[in-house]
């Protein structure tokens, strides 16, 4: 079973945002040496609890302090750029750090609508627009867009000895499509989702068109974990967690929907359960706890148990 991380970059409470960022490097290195198969950071704007509005400064400040895993973005947000910048940016963490570079695409907003505005303009017009621009992307990562295509001598450097590899993010049957019929790799956001994650997987997999030789249909799936040394604990963390992300005053506040927590015989065998039902190549697992102690350890008890 492959396990990877997804980070959010949270701002604890009692924390600040560069404590944030120094926590986020240390997981990325914890993941590094203890098996995981990569580590991504997602994309969030003007939100005081998540830290992280620029995933490749992030990607180059890990990746000179890392050596094995791989490092990408989850997700870096489309509709806000042009897709030949973003080509520009992975082509240059590639060239960085050959061989070891992932390119998560979303189309979420990842912050309030006035952010939107001050980032991209008209965003639903962008969403609007999607499709055409992941086509875009796709044609400037692997420079191989039509002969009368008027971008066609326009090449997104530093070209790469080895190219980002592209992933679609999403967490819908329609974004499944989406990445079938791009031939790209892709990932469903079950911890954001109420539908489950086979059907989605299903449907791309049935869909999958290979574009180009090196196109093969992975899939992923990223839900919330927290494991601890045992049951009572980490239900405890889950309680607290769900209390920071809602503001809350309660103490007996619930978990999130769609949550794996317990000690790590039992998540271990939920993660693999989840594995099997889905279908999914890869589990990707993203935990917030109330320290970044205890959200450690929970990476490391998988690990430990899953991984070895």
């Amino acid at each position: 079973m492959k396990l990877s991380i997804l980070d959010q970059a949270p701002v604890l409470i009692d924390q600040k945002s560069d404590q944030a960022l120094s926590a986020s490097l240390q997981l990325a290195k914890a993941g590094d040496e203890l098996g995981y198969e990569r580590y991504w950071i997602a994309e969030h704007h003007d939100m005081d609890h998540l830290a992280c509005s620029a995933p490749e400064v992030m990607l180059s400040y890990i990746g000179s302090q890392t050596n094995r895993i791989r490092l990408g973005s989850g997700a870096t947000l489309l509709p806000h750029y042009k897709p030949y910048k973003v080509a520009e940016l992975y082509h240059m963490l590639s060239t960085l750090f050959p061989g070891r570079i992932d390119l998560g695409i979303g189309r979420a907003p990842g912050g309030s609508p006035e952010s939107s505005i001050a980032l991209s303009g008209n965003f639903l017009e962008q969403v609007r627009q999607f499709p055409d621009d992941v086509g875009k992307l796709l044609h400037f990562i692997y420079q191989d867009f039509p002969e009368d295509d008027f971008f066609k001598k326009v090449k997104a450097s530093p070209l790469p000895p080895t190219s980002p590899v592209p992933w679609l993010l999403g967490t819908s049957e329609k974004s499944a499509v989406l990445a079938a019929e791009n031939g790209m790799r892709y990932v469903f956001g079950q911890f954001m989702s109420e539908l489950g994650s086979d059907k989605a997987l299903s449907l791309y997999k049935s869909h999958f068109h290979k574009k180009r030789e090196e196109d093969s249909p992975e899939t992923i799936v990223t839900v919330e974990v927290i494991c601890a040394e045992t049951d009572e604990k980490a239900e405890t963390l889950a309680a607290q967690s769900y209390k920071w992300r809602n503001k809350e005053d309660s103490s007996d506040s619930p978990s999130p929907p769609n949550m794996i927590k317990g000690s790590p015989e039992s998540v271990t065998g939920q993660l693999k359960n989840l594995s099997e039902t889905s279908g999914a190549d890869e589990i990707m697992i993203l935990t917030i706890t109330p320290t970044y102690e205890s959200r450690l350890e929970s990476y490391r008890l998988i690990a430990k148990h899953a991984l070895q």
